[in-house]
């Protein structure tokens, strides 16, 4: 019996999950064990997923879950070096160059586990099978106008957390800008057609800020782009790859320009193809602006996990688009999981 264990998050303002207790019921359905560790953080109640009659264990406890068993989180492990003997699902960002995705891999192989990073279950023309974009994207472009109305006020954005739904996030956002009372800025967004970008698109028109959508066929002559400098916010809602041409160069801070925030929602800093080269790290939520350049001010906001400032809506779109996948897992070798670990496989060769 294929066995699915989902863990709970470790890291800091991750409540989301990729499993709901419906999923959870589909999966048991169709022959699936399912077992469910207790949170502290999670959004979506234990009390759920304890009614389906699957297992519920204590947080943490994947560590010790039997050698067949596909441990399920979406964020990072616990960075404590310790060797990974389980098959894990999770978004591992280990393939692009980065740093700590080395160590990650290294920790796989020193196991003897595998990863099936969810940033690359794909279909067979290639396209992802579920992502949080839409929601990354909505998200980002509201802390990158709260950064916005706060150089406005002279300063510089505080803290972000999360919201019970989109709703309330438009209102807060909503009765900021109108405490502040000024005119509101333009944007610019690259990837507008994807799923990032429409989220992006739709938090700009919620706030009736004037949005210039950009995608493939606008940035095909590689750059430079000085559009980009002259809008007051910059969406980069693009998956970086190998020939992404840069948005933003190392002297934009110093140049002519309109531009005073930048959102990577894409967030690849230490990427090898990262677009966006006034910065090489990610913000925090306690954090969300890093200032890059003064006078006139420049910020980037960076953060990697922005879902999770809508926590419920997030997981239950995620865990939505998921589940055919997980269905699925009783046949690793092929399909979407084949494809998967094909990628994990060459990595670590």
């Amino acid at each position: 019996m294929t066995h699915v264990w989902v863990r709970a998050e470790s890291r800091a303002h991750e409540q989301r999950v990729g499993l709901t207790p419906e999923g959870a019921v589909a999966l048991m359905a169709a022959g699936l064990q399912v077992t469910i560790e207790e949170s502290r953080q999670r959004a979506v109640p234990l009390d759920g997923y304890r009614a389906t009659g699957c297992e519920i264990v204590p947080e943490g406890s994947w560590v010790d879950a039997p050698d067949d068993a596909i441990i399920f989180g979406l964020k990072e492990l616990p960075d404590d070096g310790s060797a990974l003997r389980h098959r894990h699902i999770m978004f591992g960002h280990a393939y692009k160059g980065q740093p700590s995705g080395r160590v990650l891999l290294d920790r796989f192989q020193d196991g003897g586990g595998a990863l099936y990073d969810l940033e690359y279950l794909v279909d067979e023309d290639g396209r992802r099978v579920a992502a949080f974009g839409y929601w990354a994207g909505f998200a980002g472009a509201a802390v990158a106008l709260r950064c916005w109305i706060a150089q406005q006020r002279g300063g510089i954005a505080g803290p972000v957390h999360t919201y019970l739904s989109a709703s309330h996030m438009i209102a807060d956002l909503q009765s900021s800008l109108v405490r502040l009372g000024t005119d509101r800025p333009t944007a610019l967004i690259i990837g507008a057609k994807g799923r990032v970008g429409s989220g992006a698109a739709d938090l700009c028109q919620e706030m009736n800020v004037a949005t210039t959508l950009w995608d493939m066929e606008e940035t095909a002559s590689g750059g430079p782009f000085p559009e980009i400098l002259q809008h007051a916010l910059f969406f980069n809602c693009i998956l970086a790859r190998d020939g992404t041409p840069v948005f933003v160069h190392e002297g934009a801070g110093s140049a002519l320009r309109e531009l005073s925030v930048i959102g990577d929602i894409a967030c690849d800093p230490d990427s090898d193809f990262n677009p966006i080269k006034v910065y090489d790290r990610t913000t925090t939520w306690d954090a969300p602006a890093l200032r890059v350049h003064e006078a006139p001010a420049l910020d980037v906001t960076a953060i990697d996990n922005l879902p999770a400032m809508l926590p419920v809506e997030s997981s239950e779109d995620f865990a939505g688009q998921l589940l055919p996948s997980l269905l699925t897992l009783g046949d690793l070798e092929g399909g979407v999981w084949g494809r998967a670990k094909a990628v994990f496989d060459k990595a670590v060769a």
